[in-house]
């Protein structure tokens, strides 16, 4: 028998073509997922709304949805890369979808590219539609595009490889309780609805280590007060990022 006889050619697609496929199938599952959405789209949209329009914390602002808008935009980043993503692929390891995925022909790292490209994607519908919000209550942004997008992907890839470590490493059940935990104490003390300067000095210089502290002061830099591009906030983003990704990288187990 000759080869080529049957069409289509056995054998696996091109890398590119899984990933993409991947990627769709990951942002739906993401979009579709209630408590998914509550996370990344219902609760800041309504948190920019409520203190904005609502006198409960002095943000010493002018307008309080200049200082609000850049804190929930890093809000949205952490929700989807770090506490939706942990609590999705921590379900998938423990249910076994891992490990059959791991065993397919698409490469484990190809994978990982896709589960963050999903978030990618997740993170420009929310910024949009969060801009949109903030727009219509008033706010007016400043600074560089380019300045907002970098500060994006470093927060992005911190918070993606600290919730991809937290999935790799703890029982699903944990990391559903650690994931929300975290998700309000840093909502609380990261700088996103209450402002850092009414810590004490201690207390303070601790929390602006942290990833949502440096992104949201670093965007609340450029969006508010139009200044360039505030490295020190990127070169903790771009450390907790290596870190991150590079302890989830070692410790994450498929099963």
């Amino acid at each position: 028998m000759s080869t080529g006889t049957y069409a289509p050619k056995p054998g696996a697609a091109p890398v590119g073509r899984m990933i993409a496929a991947q990627t769709v199938l990951e942002t739906k599952m993401l979009l579709r997922n209630g408590e998914q959405l509550l996370l990344t789209v219902i609760i800041p949209s309504l948190l920019l709304v409520l203190f904005s329009t609502v006198d409960i914390v002095d943000t010493g602002a002018d307008k309080a949805v200049d200082f609000l808008a850049p804190g929930v935009l890093a809000l949205a980043v952490m929700s989807t890369a770090f506490t939706g993503q942990a609590i999705a692929t921590g379900f998938e390891r423990r249910y076994g979808v891992l490990k059959r995925l791991g065993a397919s022909p698409l490469p484990r790292w190809a994978l990982m590219t896709s589960k963050t490209l999903s978030v990618l994607v997740t993170e420009i519908l929310q910024v949009a539609l969060l801009t949109a919000i903030a727009l219509g209550l008033g706010w007016s942004p400043r600074g560089g595009p380019f300045s907002v997008l970098l500060l994006l992907v470093l927060g992005t890839a911190a918070f993606s490889g600290l919730g991809l470590l937290m999935a790799g490493t703890l029982r699903a059940e944990a990391t559903l309780a650690a994931a929300n935990l975290v998700f309000l104490l840093l909502l609380v003390g990261g700088g996103v609805i209450v402002p850092l300067d009414r810590f004490p000095g201690a207390a303070r210089t601790a929390l602006e280590l942290l990833p949502i502290s440096a992104l949201s002061e670093g965007l609340r830099d450029v969006l508010q007060g139009g200044a360039p591009m505030p490295w020190g906030a990127a070169a903790i983003l771009a450390v907790w990022a290596v870190l991150g990704l590079g302890a989830a990288a070692r410790f994450f187990r498929w099963e």
